[in-house]
């Protein structure tokens, strides 16, 4: 089972890229650990008691013994000791929720699993992928839609985008980290043809550049032609029967990967933008 990080920045387009790929026909499945992170502090979740213990009572909501997300943020990041203890709670229980997922999914025979998040290169769970995908735009790109999503509604001003930016480690600093780069600048959005788009991206609810679509579409065959054909389907069927030749065969390809990126960090490579091949 190949398990591919999805992963860009804020305002890049990361989940217009996962929403597209869910709608792909394949039916890739995908673990958003931002939906995980809600999870695991749910009522009655020992992440949540976890939490309680730690900072006291008053993160738990009297009313209905929810998080108080809130109080939380304020006694959490009150010193860099207490936002790792947070941090110990919440990305352990993440994890193991993730863990537990990728096995079921195995467990059902997926060839394809994606891990959709924001914070996968910060986090070093990057180490764990077969694949890691970025979606990337300009820095520009970003403030603009930044402004544009958020200016009128949530009152966000230009140096708060601004803030909000320098505090993500640069979609370019990622780039070394990628196999494969999704490029959702503006500029690619120009002289769109939709006559050019897949057949399954026609009847989306949500709108999408061409660009993006093409992109998307190409990417998810490139994962399905990977175990097409006899020797890709025997490939697939002895990993999935025999777990030990799975878990080598995974772990020889996270370390293979893993050894390219350090190669590129060390070189200041990066991988091409798809842009020229639209």
């Amino acid at each position: 089972m190949l398990v591919v990080g999805l992963t860009g920045g804020i305002a890049s387009g990361k989940s217009t890229a996962s929403y597209l790929i869910s709608s792909h026909p394949a039916q890739i499945p995908i673990i958003d650990l931002d939906v995980l992170a809600r999870e695991v502090v749910a009522p009655g979740q020992p992440a949540l008691a976890a939490l309680r213990s730690t900072f006291g009572p008053t993160v738990i909501n009297e009313s209905d013994g929810t998080l108080n997300r809130a109080e939380l943020g304020r006694l959490a990041f009150a010193t860099p000791e207490k936002t790792k203890l947070l941090n110990k709670i919440t990305h352990g229980a993440i994890r193991r929720r993730m863990v537990w997922k990728l096995l079921a999914y195995w467990v059902r025979g997926e060839k394809v699993v994606v891990v959709d998040t924001p914070l996968l290169v910060e986090a070093g769970l990057w180490k764990y992928c077969g694949e890691l995908v970025l979606v990337y735009c300009k820095r520009e790109d970003q403030l603009t839609r930044m402004l544009k999503r958020d200016g009128q509604s949530k009152g966000l001003t230009p140096d708060d985008a601004e803030q909000r930016l320098k505090a993500q480690l640069p979609l370019d600093d990622k780039l070394p980290y990628a196999d494969a780069v999704l490029d959702n600048s503006s500029n690619l959005t120009v002289g769109e043809d939709e006559r050019q788009a897949p057949e399954w991206t026609r009847t989306l609810d949500t709108p999408t550049s061409l660009a993006l679509r093409l992109q998307v579409d190409r990417l998810v065959s490139r994962w399905l032609y990977a175990y097409s054909g006899v020797s890709g389907r025997l490939r697939w069927l002895a990993q999935w029967l025999l777990p030990p030749v799975g878990l080598v065969m995974g772990a020889w390809r996270a370390w293979k990967r893993t050894a390219a990126v350090k190669a590129r960090l060390k070189a200041g490579t990066k991988p091409p933008l798809p842009s020229s091949k639209l």
